[in-house]
């Protein structure tokens, strides 16, 4: 039953992978791509990871992926914020059709 499980998360998280590098080609400017990366790259590779947990069990390699898990949900969303506000403070211009630059707002309400 817990190899059966595994499979399933490993099969979500592929295809939750698939769709996020699917929006690093797809999507138009950087911070679209970041979003794509940090949302289903993340989630699909903890999807990965926990299905291998499953598979392998409580053992010295199923420990590590939790930990694995638990550093990717801490430090994904973290870099990708960090690379967006290096690139608009860079000067990397949004796409033509966003409607919302919240960096620019704050960079106003601050001043």
């Amino acid at each position: 039953m817990n190899n059966i499980m595994g499979m399933i998360f490993i099969v979500v998280g592929l295809v939750f992978d698939f769709f996020g590098c699917l929006g690093l080609v797809r999507l138009p400017d950087v911070y679209n791509r970041l979003q794509a990366s940090t949302k289903c790259v993340t989630f699909g590779t903890c999807s990965i990871l926990f299905g291998a947990f499953l598979m392998l069990g409580i053992t010295a390699a199923g420990i590590k992926t939790l930990f694995c898990i638990i550093f990717l949900v801490l430090t994904a969303p973290v870099s990708a914020h960090a690379l967006a506000r290096g690139a608009h403070i860079s000067g990397v211009k949004l796409w033509k059709k966003s409607v919302v630059d919240r960096y620019k707002e704050d960079k106003r309400s601050n001043q």
